[in-house]
């Protein structure tokens, strides 16, 4: 569990180390106003005033020192801007030697993340303190620092160890803290109720069998707002098995469910006035002599069978059925969170979300939200032309696009089909992975779309903190 709140604490002119900031076009006036040795240091660490690069500069004292950190632009300051200073510099306080943090305290946060549940770090550093006089962003800064550690935590956890009721229990965690119910739907009354769901998760070992969770929270009389996950534990592809390369990474698959609990996490610790109902349906799609197969026919919660045209495209039955009872309770809005398709990760890379939307306001208020809060997403149409990709000649729709074209549209369009046409409908198809480091977001796990979502939820719904 990694513990965020002491690492901002208000500045109340404790010891602590200055760090300047300075970007590339203010280098050379900076380096004008500074002594020779301060000069010849600098450019012995070959510090030029990029982004993420720091230097070491001394005091006037032999104990005393400072920092001089480099960034994109020195007059807004990003959420990643001091995060390499976090994760490098020795344990201590630090503050601004002028201006404020603002978005920056994510990134000084999120840099001293650690998955360390496996192992034990031989050399460990401390802390890493931030002073600040922004003491009421303190608060929401920790928040979403935590929301974006959960995401990480869930994704790291290997699968054996995050099944079902794994998953189930983190769920628990967060109800319990925020007083909010929770409910769990398992055995013959997610087979009758869920199918899709049921039929997916039925031949993983019984330790791992299948269920939707589902919390509420909030006055039944604010704007109903479901947020849905895809808690798919681990994907082997069932009987149309993966290939071992595919499948390495399958721990991952039920990134979608992470994104979903720790946004109602966010929603719930910030208090926004709707009546949210996040569900996360969850399970193994594993093989075994009950797997469904290539061939079957399921019948859905909201009544369309669908003919299984390949049993890797699981992840969509599964939130089909959970998208239908979203949709019964008539919700404001309904936002799903997904590890889809390869094909996503072909059009838009490991870093951006693909974004679907039935609703051109709402896509226009995550474009806007991730753009603010440099969490981007990456709209793709849902366009219906393709939707006949997805007939079947004996269902009403198949799981399993035609000719492996356009992959993300398709399942998309598949999830179209469980979303009721008057309720506004984001799909964000995300990674949730990290396949290379950057400061302040280390290789593994990763929220991706978090913060816009959440950015919009408080534009939207006017408390913003």
């Amino acid at each position: 569990m990694n513990d965020f709140s002491d690492l901002l604490k208000a500045d109340n002119n404790q010891p602590a180390r200055s760090i300047r900031i300075v970007d590339a076009q203010g280098l050379e006036s900076w380096l004008g106003s500074q002594p020779e040795r301060v000069r010849a240091l600098a450019a012995a660490q070959k510090f030029r005033g990029k982004a993420h690069e720091f230097a070491i500069l001394p005091g006037e004292e032999a104990a005393d020192w400072s920092v001089v950190a480099g960034v994109a632009s020195a007059a807004k300051l990003g959420p990643w801007c001091l995060a390499r200073l976090a994760e490098a510099l020795p344990e201590g306080a630090y503050r601004l030697a002028e201006g404020a943090a603002g978005a920056a305290m994510l990134g000084w946060l999120t840099a001293q993340y650690r998955f360390d549940r496996y192992r034990r770090e031989e050399n460990g550093s401390g802390a890493r303190v931030l002073l600040t006089a922004e003491v009421a962003q303190i608060d929401a800064a920790a928040r979403l620092a935590e929301a974006v550690a959960l995401v990480r935590d869930l994704v790291n956890t290997p699968a054996a160890d995050m099944g079902p009721a794994e998953l189930e229990a983190a769920t628990r965690k967060v109800a319990e803290r925020f007083e909010a119910d929770c409910k769990v739907t398992k055995g013959d009354a997610l087979e009758h109720g869920f199918p899709m769901i049921h039929a997916v998760g039925k031949a993983a070992d019984k330790r791992f069998a299948p269920r939707l969770i589902e919390l509420r929270w909030g006055d039944p009389g604010h704007p109903k707002v479901a947020v849905v996950g895809k808690g798919i534990c681990f994907d082997s592809g069932g009987l149309d098995i993966k290939p071992s390369s595919a499948m390495r990474l399958m721990k991952k698959d039920m990134g979608g469910a992470a994104h979903a609990l720790a946004l109602a996490q966010l929603v719930m610790g910030a208090r926004l006035p709707v009546r949210l109902h996040p569900l996360i349906p969850a399970a193994e799609n594993a093989v075994s002599g009950n797997a469904f197969r290539p061939g079957d026919i399921l019948r859905s919660r909201k009544g369309l069978t669908v003919e299984i045209g390949n049993t890797d495209a699981e992840g969509r039955l599964v939130l089909g059925d959970a998208l239908a009872l979203a949709g019964e309770d008539k919700p404001d809005l309904i936002i799903d969170y997904a590890t889809l398709t390869g094909a996503a990760r072909v059009a838009v890379g490991p870093d951006l979300p693909a974004l679907f939307a039935n609703d051109e306001a709402l896509a226009a208020e995550m474009d806007a939200a991730g753009t603010a809060v440099d969490d981007p997403t990456w709209r793709l149409p849902l366009w219906d032309g393709y939707a006949e990709m997805l007939k079947s000649d004996v269902a009403d729709i198949n799981n399993a696009g035609e000719g492996g074209f356009a992959g993300a549209i398709t399942a998309a369009l598949f999830l179209k089909r469980f979303v009721p046409d008057a309720v506004p409908w984001v799909h964000l198809d995300t990674f949730a992975w990290r396949p290379a480091s950057r400061p302040g977001r280390p290789k593994g796990g990763e929220a991706l779309g978090l913060r816009a979502a959440f950015h919009m939820l408080q534009a939207r719904y006017g408390r913003k903190k």
